[in-house]
């Protein structure tokens, strides 16, 4: 077996046991960052951004469970666990040939007299990228089914509650009797939204916008390719300082101790993570069901339109939606966090 093919089902046995273990706070995360919350006093002529009836993640898992059981939490988990199967699989696949394309090329350049036939980190980034965004365009079509599973009982409320106003202004505009309202709105009630199946999701997002639909937010996620550059650039960077600073001391020591490499090595993934998050989100709610209730301000054509319209309607705390229960599992690598 070769290098490539061992290092791919090694990356896609490790995602699929971090993918189970993690899924719950995943469809929390994906939920929170789709759940659209206006600034202060803002309604458009197009309607009204509704406000979030949402609280912290805890509070969020126990509404899911109360509402929709444990198959809420675990909606979209069999396509979340093919396609981190296939994108870490892709993406180690890939990381492999590529780096023994780049190795290939060092030793023939030393032969030549150029270089020691060392890849450089430069090159070893650029092999990342590539597996990247390979990965990305391969296994996207997976992740926005994912998506969509994981927010449509969420968006099926949201049209729910347009229905009820809908229902509520015709009731004052014809003045209906209390119990033709009580009646209309207890006939919507009864109404419970059902998590979808795969080919159901599949079915609708075909529907919505034909094949390109299952591409939906790679402009976004393809950005998010650039995470392990920055988070190798804040590594970098903090190391050199550190070790100015201790070579300054009296001593002269530039020793760094392995707590002190972990630490700076957390602090730079968490920063890269930070940096990359409103591209997750906006990524997240191209993804999801865009027909909210009829709500204009509600619904993206790319992902121009979504930043746009984001701040717009929720300012920059939109951006960083869900951040909670992100920053719990913000360590997973990017092999797979960047390709979804």
């Amino acid at each position: 077996m070769s290098n490539a093919v061992a290092n791919g089902l090694a990356g896609a046995g490790g995602g699929i046991i971090a993918q189970i273990i993690t899924y719950p706070l995943q469809a929390v995360n994906t939920r929170q960052q789709t759940e659209r919350v206006a600034k202060k006093g803002i309604r458009s002529l197009e309607g009204s951004v509704s406000r979030s009836t949402t609280g912290g993640t805890l509070l969020q898992i126990l509404q899911v469970l109360k509402t929709e059981g444990w198959g809420g939490l675990y909606s979209g988990l069999k396509p979340s666990l093919l396609g981190t199967a296939a994108s870490m699989g892709v993406y180690y696949y890939f990381y492999q040939v590529f780096k023994n394309k780049a190795e290939a090329i060092a030793t023939a350049r030393k032969l030549k007299g150029r270089g020691d036939g060392t890849v450089g980190m430069f090159s070893w980034l650029a092999v990342a990228a590539i597996a990247g965004s390979l990965n990305v365009l391969l296994t996207n079509p997976i992740w926005v089914l994912v998506t969509r599973m994981q927010t449509q009982t969420q968006a099926e409320r949201k049209i729910l509650e347009g229905k009820k106003g809908a229902v509520m202004e015709e009731a004052s505009e014809n003045g209906w009797e209390d119990y033709i309202l009580r009646d209309k709105l207890a006939e919507l009630e009864s109404v419970k939204p059902h998590p979808y199946g795969t080919m159901q999701a599949a079915h609708e997002i075909y529907n919505e916008a034909g094949i390109t639909g299952f591409w939906k937010g790679i402009i976004p996620t393809l950005i998010m390719v650039c995470n392990p550059s920055i988070q190798f650039m804040i590594y970098e960077t903090s190391l050199k300082h550190l070790k100015a600073k201790r070579a300054a001391k009296k001593d002269g020591s530039k020793d760094v101790m392995a707590l002190e490499v972990f630490l700076l090595g957390a602090l730079a993934k968490l920063g890269a993570t930070v940096t990359t998050y409103p591209l997750l989100v906006v990524k997240s709610r191209l993804q999801a069901k865009q027909e909210i209730g009829g709500n204009v301000a509600l619904r993206y054509t790319g992902t121009i339109d979504a930043i746009i319209k984001m701040i717009r309607y929720e300012g920059l705390p939109g951006f960083y939606k869900g951040r909670e229960p992100a920053e719990i599992h913000w360590w997973k690598d990017l092999g797979e966090v960047g390709c979804r």
